[in-house]
């Protein structure tokens, strides 16, 4: 399963990648709005961490996965916690 997560912080990335390898998922993390918001793709699940990125970052993620089959978790804090129990929801 491919996970994009949208948000977070910084320091927390590599951890963030590392939690979704347990749940056997890949990971792409996106920080900050640039040229990598066209790359999302396709993936299965969106994470957006709301409390740290601008409405305009929220919208042009879920722009680029408008019309696909794509399962969208919006969680307002960026924890470990947090991303647990959204991949727990999701993929079990």
């Amino acid at each position: 399963m491919s996970v994009v997560i949208v948000g977070g912080n910084e320091r927390m990335e590599r951890r963030y990648k590392d939690l979704c390898r347990e749940y056997d998922c890949t990971a792409k993390v996106i920080m900050h709005m640039n040229s990598t918001m066209r790359d999302i793709g396709t993936p299965d699940l969106l994470v957006l961490f709301t409390s740290t990125v601008s409405h305009k970052m929220v919208h042009k993620a879920l722009s680029c996965v408008k019309g696909q089959n794509v399962n969208v978790a919006r969680c307002h804090t960026s924890s470990m916690a947090a991303l647990r129990n959204v991949l727990e929801q999701h993929v079990g």
